[in-house]
């Protein structure tokens, strides 16, 4: 019969365990099974880039660093944002990625107009998203169809670029920033064409 001391050490460990997991689970709740084949990952940035991995959970953000690491990856940086903010450098990035995560973004508009302060004068904004032919991520509404992702783009002040169609569950579609709007002070001169002074 075991003794009482036996168990006291043993729920500590059986919580401990759980704990580890959770961000296991997590992780396996993100990715889900087989995610590889079905999101087609295979883009990459080149020697010289720079990956800012950006998550609001330091649980995932430990384990990307994680991976990196064991990966032998050197040229990956993992922020903790806020969730009304990236928190990425402020010298600018060319590109902000964001995949299977929009739909948790609140107040998106608000969001996505402040994106703007990261960009480069070149940058754009790549968004994948599960869409209405997901219909496990449908059930949990973890889902932005495409045609609500182009509206609130627009109106956040960028321009649809490229639309894709290879995902067969998500939309991915580019955005760049739509150019700043002459202000009336700095429009250009009008010609007077009428001859008179």
């Amino acid at each position: 019969m075991p003794k009482r001391g036996t168990k006291l050490i043993k729920i500590p460990l059986l919580i401990f365990f759980l704990l580890v997991s959770c961000a296991r689970l997590k992780q396996c709740a993100y990715e889900g099974l087989n995610r590889d084949q079905w999101q087609q990952p295979d883009r990459a940035v080149g020697p010289d880039g720079k990956v800012y991995a950006v998550d609001v959970d330091k649980e995932m953000n430990d384990l990307v660093a994680e991976r990196a690491k064991k990966s032998g990856i050197a040229n990956v940086e993992v922020i903790l944002a806020k969730t009304d903010d990236p928190s990425l450098p402020r010298t600018g990035v060319d590109l902000i990625f964001t995949s299977n995560t929009y739909h948790h973004i609140d107040n998106r508009v608000t969001y996505l107009t402040n994106l703007r302060k990261y960009l480069r004068p070149s940058g754009r904004v790549a968004v994948i998203d599960f869409d209405r032919r997901a219909w496990l991520e449908g059930m949990w509404k973890h889902y932005t169809p495409s045609e609500f992702i182009k509206r609130e783009m627009d109106q956040a002040g960028y321009n649809l670029q490229h639309e894709f169609d290879f995902l067969d569950r998500q939309s991915f579609l580019i955005f760049a920033p739509k150019p700043p709007a002459l202000e009336p002070s700095k429009a250009p001169p009008s010609a007077d064409i009428s001859g008179s002074e």
